[in-house]
């Protein structure tokens, strides 16, 4: 297969083109008890209620829907362990293309369920003893099709990062963005968006601490060691600032010894709680459109900048910071 460039924002918005009336534009939700905690305004990003369950779906169709006349008649391939393998499946279903997913036999039960549902041809696999990039890489060359990885493509990062741009269209410019690091697909679509769209925040990536190597990369700042990974490059070079934070999901022990578990979505709030202190700019409560009505300011400028003190008003600095749920359901159409 030949090699495609990393993707840039251009991607993302051809990426939004192709996704519309097609994805689901999930919601915004707040919480005010949220805000009271974290002494900010937090908008999530509900990729729970996307098509399919997660924000996969919007990767795997933009990557189908740049399949040739070739291409669709051979079918779509690819490997997962359940959400990108889910998504390829209803993502061809949808393009009334053939896909063939490599799954590892103890895939969750529910999920292999779901991707079968949805018309794939499940192909299992040993993880412990045989590689899916090599099954992968065999399969396509026997039967022609294409293959298209998790997270590693530049149609798949472009489509992610549609989801953050849907988020900043809705909120304006954000302070900080929170978004779980896997493979690093989301964070590197959500990177691109930011970038362009709100150029003064910091993205910050949650992973679990035994499996940090996202931000051993970023400690490294080691750009050869991703070599055989381009595309994961753009997460990188697209933000300005980009962070990665570990919190263990074996737990952690609080003030009086006690374990406690802590996984990413807990992170989430423990993060955003750890740098309510650190805001270095003026006040921006509410989205654009909510500090226009309200009259509460006026721009200081481009997109990024902060917005303007209303006169005379005291007060604690607050935040707006954007996380990205991506928890995903199983089986929802």
């Amino acid at each position: 297969m030949q090699a495609l460039p990393a993707p840039t924002f251009d991607d993302v918005l051809d990426a939004a083109a192709r996704l519309e009336g097609v994805a689901h534009r999930t919601p915004v939700l707040t919480s005010s008890t949220f805000n009271e905690r974290t002494g900010a305004s937090v908008f999530f990003k509900c990729e729970n209620f996307q098509r399919m369950g997660a924000f996969k779906f919007r990767g795997a169709y933009n990557a189908i829907s740049h399949f040739d006349a070739e291409q669709r008649k051979a079918g779509v391939l690819t490997y997962s362990s359940g959400n990108h393998a889910q998504a390829i499946a209803l993502s061809a279903r949808l393009a009334g293309i053939h896909a063939t997913i490599i799954m590892p036999h103890d895939a969750p039960a529910a999920k292999v369920a779901a991707t079968k549902g949805y018309g794939g041809e499940v192909i299992s696999y040993d993880r412990y003893t045989e590689s899916r990039e090599e099954i992968g890489r065999r399969l396509a060359e026997e039967r022609g099709m294409t293959l298209i990885p998790p997270y590693d493509h530049p149609h798949v990062i472009a489509g992610q990062g549609t989801a953050v741009k849907e988020l900043i269209d809705e909120t304006g410019p954000l302070d900080m963005l929170f978004v779980c690091l896997g493979g690093g697909g989301l964070i590197g679509g959500s990177a691109l968006s930011a970038a362009a769209l709100s150029p003064a925040c910091t993205v910050i990536g949650i992973e679990p601490e035994a499996g940090n190597d996202g931000q051993q990369s970023l400690a490294r700042v080691d750009m050869h060691d991703l070599a055989a990974h381009d595309c994961r490059r753009c997460c990188f070079h697209a933000s300005r600032r980009l962070h990665v934070r570990d919190y263990s999901e074996a737990g952690r022990e609080d003030r009086n010894g006690q374990r406690r578990t802590v996984d990413r979505d807990h992170a989430f709030f423990r993060a955003a709680h750890e740098d309510r202190g650190r805001a270095d700019g003026l006040p921006r409560r509410g989205c654009r459109a909510q500090r226009r009505r309200a009259g509460e300011g006026q721009a200081c400028g481009s997109g990024g900048e902060r917005w303007q003190r209303r006169s005379g008003e005291a007060g604690a600095v607050s935040r707006l910071i954007g996380c990205v749920i991506v928890l995903a359901s199983g089986y929802a159409r």
